[in-house]
């Protein structure tokens, strides 16, 4: 079954640029080899870092005297196959929408055989340090999320 925020999976896929590859480690695995299901939740954590540095939005945030931060709102995974223990998943993500102070992140996941083994999708909001309130993003972080980034 293909969640709802996928639609139509070969124009869903198609939109991916980005992506980061992983290997399972032995922690990350249950007693039987099996990819733990909280793991894709940190791999996605770790993908959508590095494409936030890729289309230029981290160094803001990551300044010691920058007023906003962002905060994930909410984050979702959805199982296709399983993934064992030394296997080397690719992680994709992009923008699928932005908002006025958030942006929805979609995620694909691809074992070594170019098989889906998970999506995913969750957004992130753009919040001021101190009060903890939304800050409407600018139009350069609007085109950031929208900018063509490489595999």
């Amino acid at each position: 079954m293909i969640p709802s925020y996928i639609g139509d999976f070969e124009t869903w896929e198609a939109g991916f640029e980005f992506s980061v590859p992983v290997t399972v480690r032995f922690s990350e695995t249950d007693m039987y080899g099996h990819l733990n299901n909280t793991v894709p939740f940190a791999y996605f954590e770790y993908a959508r870092i590095e494409f936030l540095k890729t289309i230029g939005q981290m160094e803001d945030w990551l300044n010691p005297d920058g007023t906003t931060i962002p905060v994930v709102a909410d984050l979702q995974c959805d199982f296709r196959k399983q993934v064992f223990f030394d296997e080397t998943v690719t992680i994709y993500v992009k923008a699928a929408s932005v908002g006025n102070s958030s942006v929805d992140l979609h995620y694909l996941s691809k074992n070594e055989k170019g098989q889906t083994v998970f999506t995913g999708r969750g957004s992130i909001v753009q919040v001021n340090r101190d009060t903890g309130r939304a800050v409407p993003w600018t139009d350069e972080q609007k085109s950031q999320f929208q900018k063509k980034v490489a595999i």
